[in-house]
């Protein structure tokens, strides 16, 4: 009894120091969405087409000790549709997850709902830096709008219903060399142990400058880069670029890099200007390599893109978005214009457009048009 007595003391006292925090969101964002007439025929689409996305994000966080915390990020997808859309045709695999920690709960002609596990690891804090292990978030580089440093799943900046990075599954680790200068050392896994990943990235900084060195080995390619942030006058300047490597080939090999400038041009006023050199894409669209973009291995068809992003404070609860990305290639590209409202102090609200261009079969001319709406309350 006597031993029992202090088992259940011991264990007592071991929870005792757990503690517990949950936050999360839920998203609903319905679209409709006007494919262009020839693709609409090529896919048997409709010509109006509606969507609903609701999302219930779940963020509980375990911190068992002052050093060790459990994060997870647990979420429920809805996708309805009253027809096959372009948003809606397929569903890329993530090549940066090894274990299947998604399932599907319905799935129907109109209707499919999945639930998965999009974050799930344990920090652990030393006296050296981190070390991380699971499935996490992953976001190396710089820009605004592209990242082509980011080997970890970056988003194609078209695709405005993707809100969250998905996670990787990997063991990282974060050592501490200095004020503003660290070690990051990376191994992903993927579904095939002999396709698992390696990266490193050296970051300091230097005078009013970020720096950061990459190299690694992705998808069978050695990747060497860098990215730097800072300011030059009263303007924020950026860029990165990654070289890819085929060790086997090397007329295969191929560098991505981009080039920002932003500026606060007063309270109200925001400015920024990016420009993307893709050179793993082509420059005609006969050229392009549309199963690799449906497949999720490629994020542009294109080699030379601009975005252009105005940002305007009507009110201090009321922001005005205003954003022109081109493919300097094929002429195509997509206008976009969101005006959010902080209704409360964690619910906003969006409405916003898409709207592409171009000639038949170039890139963007594939995006049609969509409109929508954006809810997301915060708890």
């Amino acid at each position: 009894m006597k031993k029992l007595i202090i088992s259940l003391f011991l264990i007592n006292s071991l929870f005792a120091q757990v503690e517990f925090d949950l936050s999360g969101y839920v998203v609903n964002l319905p679209t409709y969405q006007k494919p262009q007439e020839t693709l609409a025929d090529i896919f048997g689409l409709d010509q109006n087409t509606f969507l609903d996305l609701t999302r219930i994000r779940l963020r509980p966080e375990i911190y068992i000790s002052s050093s060790t915390r459990l994060n997870i990020d647990y979420e429920i997808s809805a996708l309805y549709f009253n027809s096959l859309t372009t948003l809606s045709l397929g569903n890329a695999s993530n090549n940066r997850q090894a274990a299947p920690l998604k399932w599907n709960l319905i799935n129907k002609k109109n209707l499919t709902v999945d639930h998965y596990f999009d974050r799930l690891y344990l920090k652990q804090r030393f006296g050296f830096g981190e070390v991380v292990v699971g499935r996490q978030r992953i976001a190396w580089g710089s820009g605004r709008v592209w990242n082509p440093t980011d080997l970890f799943n970056p988003i194609n900046p078209a695709n405005f219903f993707k809100i969250e990075k998905d996670g990787a599954d990997a063991v990282s680790s974060k050592i501490f060399l200095g004020n503003f200068t660290d070690l990051s050392l990376v191994v992903n896994f993927t579904e095939k142990i002999n396709q698992t990943n390696f990266g490193a990235r050296f970051r300091t900084n230097y005078s009013e400058f970020d720096l950061a060195l990459i190299a690694g080995y992705f998808d069978k390619r050695f990747k060497i880069g860098f990215d730097f942030a800072g300011n030059l006058f009263d303007a924020g300047v950026r860029g990165e670029s990654i070289t890819s490597i085929n060790e086997n080939n090397y007329n295969d090999n191929f560098t991505k890099y981009i080039l920002g400038i932003d500026y606060q041009f007063s309270y109200r006023l925001y400015g920024l200007i990016e420009y993307h050199f893709n050179g793993e894409g082509k420059k005609s669209k006969s050229e392009y390599q549309f199963l690799r973009l449906v497949n999720g291995e490629l994020l542009n068809l294109g080699k030379n893109y601009l975005n252009i992003t105005a940002g305007y404070l009507i009110h201090p609860l009321v922001n005005l978005s205003l954003s022109s990305t081109q493919n300097l290639n094929d002429g195509s590209g997509f206008s976009g214009f969101t005006i959010q409202y902080s209704y409360l102090q964690n619910l906003d609200v969006s409405f916003g457009t898409q709207l592409s261009y171009g000639d038949n079969f170039t890139e963007y001319w594939f995006y049609g048009t969509s409109i929508y709406l954006l809810g997301q309350f915060y708890f």
